[in-house]
This record gives C-alpha cells, structure tokens and sequence, in this order.
C-alpha cells in the first residue's frame, strides 16, 4: 500500500482528481452556497451589541470584569495560554490584519497563534516522513533535512498568508463597489438624512454588491450611534478597509464633523476622485491586457494556427 501511495503515476492521479474536484466545486459552490448577507447582518448586530454592552461596562466602571467574562475557552485557547503563544509568537500587527481580513473577537486571535504554532510542526514533520521514509529521491540526508526546515519556516509563514489574501479579497470586494455606495451616501445626504440614517440606507441597498462593504457600513452606523467620538468611528473604518479611498472619504467627514462644512460638499468631491480612480484602476488593466495575452497566444493559438495552415500542405506531400 505505501509502495502504491508513492507511485509518480497515481500521486499524479490523485492530484488531479483533486484539482478537477476543485474545479468542479468552484463552479457549483456559488449556486449552492447560502445567503451570506443575512449571517453578516446577523454578525453586525452581534457587534452592535457588544459595543452597546461596552459603552454600559465603561459608565459603570466594570469594563475590564465585562472583558473578561467574555473571553472564550476551549482547547486551542488552553494550549495558546499555557504555552503563552501571545508573547513567543508575537505578531504586532496581527488585530489590524483580522480587522482588515472581517474577522473580530478574541476567537480569531487564539485560533491564529494556535495555527502558526501547530502548521509548521505538521508541515514539518509530514515532509520529513516523506522524504526521510516514504520515497527515496537519491538525495543525501543533509539536503533532506534543509528541504524539511524549508517546509517548517513555510508552515510558520502560511497562516500569515492566508490572513494576507483574505485581507486583499475582502478589500477588493469593498472598493469595487465603495464608489457606487458613494454616490448613494451623497444623494441620500444632500436629500436631507442625516449621516448615520445615510449609512444605515447605504449598507441596506448595497448588500447585493458587496456583503462585506454592507457589512462595513452598518458597523459605522453602529459605532457612530454607541462610541463616544464620531471621529473614530470614522477612522475605524479607514483602518478595517486599509486603503486610501477610504481613508480619504473618513478625513473629509472627520473635518466637516470638526470644521462644520457641509458634508454634500466633501462628499461630492470624495465621489469625483473614487470614480477618477476606478477609471484609472479600470485603463492599467486594459493596458496591462496585450502583455498578459502574450504567453497564452505563443502556447495556445500559435500551434493550432501553424496545425491549421501547415496541415493540409503536409498531407499533400505525404500523398504525394
């Protein structure tokens, strides 16, 4: 059995079952997938509560007694204390990286460390097995070992990495449709809405978009409505979308908040550049487009098109 488990051939096999299941399952996973919106809604809520719960804690004097009922438990939480995962697998910027990534609480941050603690042990330990027992690669034991160390500092790296691109996807929902729910935000203001009513109406009509900018908006309105600074409520959402939009659309409410300038007015400036940008974003692709084809053209169309106008000439010489 681990001489078949080996074999080039039906490793192969196995990964591409592996790859056309994948493929398969990306096709129909949308159509078979749930409603998000209401579970992320569901989810908003749940923040505004706790924020509700906080501001209470804080006028009572009881935050930190409050946090620490909160706090979660389990296995992984167990091993991450006991082990003190937090200070030796310290990551400074690792709230600000869940933030921008849509995932919030302690449970994330217990569940990371725990992953960076056990991923390059597995990774490590599966690839030493592999090489060291499984397979012989005619290698000496020295360039085992250096690939096996290879794989125990890529285990380390990869929860980083995951947290990184579920970050960069999340923020490429938002801002794909920030610009469209800014226009919105400026029809509803000029028309009279306040700005917390203008977000709760924005977050609502944008969830068939974008769940995670619907998802962004309503935890504005909500820190608007329970934190004692409007301010940062403003800047929080620059910080969770991590990006320079945002961050410009939040400084220019911050200052018609300080200042007392109409909002309509920074809004309709901060509409005219997000648009100017997703123009500009949209001109790079479709310039970046000729270089991009080049390689699928040589590998796929040039041999067909040299099959097409060769084929019938060598046939021809063959009967011939």
């Amino acid at each position: 059995m681990i001489d078949r488990l080996i074999d080039p051939s039906f490793l192969i096999m196995a990964v591409t079952a592996i790859a056309v299941f994948a493929t398969v399952m990306t096709l129909v996973g949308p159509i078979l997938s749930p409603d998000r919106f209401a579970g992320r809604l569901k989810s908003v809520a749940n923040q505004r509560e706790r924020l509700r719960r906080q501001n209470r804690e804080q006028l009572a004097r009881e935050a930190q007694r409050g946090l620490r009922k909160g706090e979660s438990g389990g296995l992984m939480k167990n091993i991450v204390d006991n082990l003190n995962l937090m200070k030796l697998l310290e990551d400074p910027k690792l709230n600000d990286k869940l933030m921008q990534a849509g995932l919030r609480g302690q449970g994330p941050v217990v569940a990371f460390y725990f992953a960076r603690f056990v991923a390059p042990i597995i990774l490590g330990a599966l690839t030493a097995a592999y090489l060291f027992f499984l397979n012989d690669f005619n290698q000496p034991p020295i360039t085992r070992m250096c690939i096996s160390v290879l794989a125990l500092g890529a285990g380390y790296y990869l929860p980083g990495v995951w947290v990184k691109n579920l970050g960069q996807k999340r923020r490429d929902s938002i801002m794909g449709a920030f610009p469209d729910a800014l226009d919105l935000l400026l029809i509803c203001v000029e028309s009279g809405m306040s700005v917390e009513a203008a977000f709760q109406k924005v977050a609502t009509e944008v969830g068939a978009t974008s769940i995670e900018l619907a998802e962004e908006l309503h935890l504005t309105t909500a820190e608007l409505a329970y934190l004692q600074e409007r301010r940062q409520a403003y800047e929080n959402l620059a910080k969770r979308t991590n990006h320079p939009g945002v961050r410009s659309v939040a400084t220019a409410l911050i200052q018609a908040e300080r200042y007392g300038t109409p909002v309509g007015s920074a809004l309709r400036v901060m509409a005219k550049e997000n648009r100017d940008l997703r123009i500009a974003a949209a001109e790079k692709k479709a310039a970046a487009l000729p270089a991009k084809l080049t390689v699928p053209m040589i590998v796929f169309f040039l041999p067909v098109l040299f099959l097409v106008i060769m084929g019938p000439a060598f046939i021809r010489f063959q009967q011939m």
